[in-house]
This record gives C-alpha cells, structure tokens and sequence, in this order.
C-alpha cells in the first residue's frame, strides 16, 4: 500500500514470514474536536491532510507496511467514515474496514475487533495502534512492536502498553510506572500502575524518578485474552459483544451491531481493562519503552509542530504572510486565501470556507469547548 523506509524492510520482513498469527488494528474513530473547524463531523481529524499533504491516518498505515501482509491489517473507525477512508488508503481492504455504527470509545472499539478476529483466528494476537500521532524513526517503532507480540505469544495471559519517553511534565498525558524487568524480552517491563493526567508537581516528580513513561494508547493482547478480561472487568458490555459475534458472519449483522452496539458503555480501555488488570494477580501488564519521537497532534499548537517554522517561529500551512509576529500558528484550507498578521504573538488562526478560528496558542485546549457551543451547521 505504502513503501516503508529501506532501513526498516529487513527487519519487518522476517516479521511476516515468522509470525502469521498476528495483527494490528488501528483505531481512528476519534472526531478531534480540538481541531476544529478542519475537523468536523464529515471529516475527523485522522482525515485532514496536514503532514506533508498527506493524513494522519495515512501516516499510520504506513508505519504498518512491511510490518505484517494487507490481510492481517485493520481499522477500526465509524461507518460513516468508510468511503472516505478507503479513497484515502488506495488498495486497503474494505473487508477489513470495522465500522461502528456511533462511537462507543476505546473499550469497545478495541473489543469489537477482538471479537471479530476470534471469529475466523481463534490465536489471534493483535496490536491497536493510533491514528492521531506521528511516530519515528519507522525501525524503532518495529523492534517495539515485535518485542510486544513476542511478550503476548510466550504468555496469552499478558497485556502490553508501550510507554513514550517523557520529553517535559506534560499533565495532559497518561503515565505507566515501570517495575520489574521481564527477563529475555529487554527493555519490557512489569507495569506498577497507571496515572491519569498528573498535576504539574507529580509530573515533574514522576520524570525525576525515572520510573515513568507517558501512555501511548497502543497495546498488544491475544484476542481470547482480551475478550475474558471483558467479562471479568466489563460484563455488560462482554454480553453485548458476544450478541454482536453471534451474528457477524450471519445476514442480520448490520441490524444487530445497529442496535447492540450504541447501548455499550462509553469507557475508554485503560479506564475499563487496563487499570484493573495491572492490580489483578492472573494478568501480567506489561510496559515496553518506546524510544521514538512521538507527537499527540491533539490540538493546533501541537500540528503546528509539524509545519516548518521560520526564523520567528512562525508556522504556516498554506499562504501566510506575517509582519513583525513571532509563534503564530496559521493554517488556511483554501489557496486562494491568504492569512496575514502584523505584530501577533503566540496566536492561532485557522481559516477554512466555512469558519474562521483565531485564538492564544495557550488556549488551543478550549477549542473543544468552543466546538460544543457553536451551531449544528457550523460543525
């Protein structure tokens, strides 16, 4: 689908051939509010092309190619998202494109994927990986995702996280804390415990002890591993993936997935299975570091880091011309349309036909909020 960087095709390619048991799924059914008004409901922020002219979404999928054959890779996304994906990703299966009716969170998504491979792998081991950060380099990402296979595959009782290497005391990320090495899968570790969005002082003391690593929301579990855990820590919604299997491969699966499937509870995995099983004594959690650049392109100020700055700091997608402005973060969808600022500092302004957003670069998070309060048509 996408050529992969020669430095990493020898490694990857001994994946294929090795393991046929495996598979990856990557979830992109986020709406990315924070990234509006280039995000709206018709196009989510895995599907605006801000990287080198290309999405997110793509840039995921790419860091697949090599890694495992176009028939063990997957999506997860909304249905009404489809078409729009598969234009994107020229020659992806659309037989293994798993569409949610509505967004149920990561719980579900990652469960419904689970379900639906067990139906024809019963062995399945399967990584969810993200549609919304940029990872490098592509061979680093490789060995970690191989060293979180072969955790799972020596023991079906393991769950993986991979943990980023804190670059700041950042709170609006997840933590691990690491314990215990796991003899013959180096670097992996025990996992201690999960943190949700830490203070600005614990963050700074959890990168003073070196123990923690920032959640990536990318995981490893086997299939039949992942579904029992559901029953034991989210039984309603294990019963509702079990009525949702029962039909998949029957002629009323649209039907049943229609109406089962919005009554889940909206939960996200690390909430519902990752934190109860890092203290449960059956399950072995896991963490393995991830040495790579990785950027959350959550909201503006972070996708502005992957547009080219100039010598002001200026950051600019599409035309721009600024006078006497430093770390302004401007994005224009229409080429005809220039955006111009004289003597701003640390703003954002994004332009598309339909809204224009202007906004202190240390406001982007409220974005969310703005998005909440305008009109239905505008969004």
């Amino acid at each position: 689908m996408i050529a992969i960087k020669p430095a990493a095709a020898g490694f990857v390619a001994r994946c294929i051939t090795l393991h046929a048991m495996r598979h990856a799924m990557i979830m992109a059914g986020g709406s990315g509010t924070r990234l509006w008004p280039m995000s709206r409901g018709g196009r989510p922020k895995q599907m605006i092309p801000l990287v080198r002219g290309r999405s997110l979404l793509w840039h995921a999928a790419a860091r697949l190619d090599g890694l495992l054959p176009p028939s063990q890779q997957w999506i997860c996304t909304g249905e009404q998202h489809r078409a729009l994906i598969l234009d994107e990703l020229s020659g992806f299966d659309g037989s293994h494109l798993i569409g949610e009716p509505c967004p149920r969170d990561t719980l579900n998504a990652v469960a419904l994927t689970a379900a639906v491979l067990q139906q024809t792998d019963p062995d399945a081991v399967f990584a969810v990986l993200t549609a919304d950060h940029l990872i490098t380099p592509q061979d680093t990402f490789a060995r970690c995702l191989q060293n979180g296979f072969s955790l799972v595959e020596d023991a079906a009782n393991r769950m993986v996280t991979f943990g980023i290497e804190p670059t700041c005391p950042a709170t609006g990320f997840g933590y691990v804390e690491l314990g215990e090495p796991i003899a013959g899968h180096e670097p992996a570790h025990e996992t201690v415990r999960f943190v949700e969005k830490p203070n600005k002082e614990t963050a700074a003391s959890y990168l003073e002890s070196g123990r923690f690593k920032w959640n990536s929301g990318m995981f490893v579990f086997s299939a039949s591993g992942f579904l029992e855990a559901l029953d034991r820590f989210a039984p309603e919604s294990a019963a509702g993936m079990r009525t949702i299997a029962e039909a998949w491969n029957q002629p009323g699966r649209v039907d049943v997935l229609q109406t089962v499937y919005p009554t889940l509870q909206k939960i996200s995995v690390d909430y519902a299975i990752m934190e109860p099983a890092s203290r449960d004594e059956c399950i072995e959690v896991c963490t393995v570091p991830m040495d790579v650049q990785w950027l959350d392109v959550g909201n503006w100020s972070a996708a502005g880091e992957t547009m080219e700055a100039d010598d002001r700091g200026n950051r600019s997608f599409g035309a721009a011309a600024h006078l006497d402005s430093t770390n302004v973060v401007s994005v224009s969808e229409d080429p005809e349309h220039l955006i111009a600022t004289v003597g701003c500092h640390d703003l954002v302004v994004v332009h598309t036909p339909h809204a224009t957003l202007v906004c202190p670069a240390d406001q982007v998070q409220r974005v969310k909020d703005l998005h909440g309060i305008v009109d239905e048509a505008w969004q």
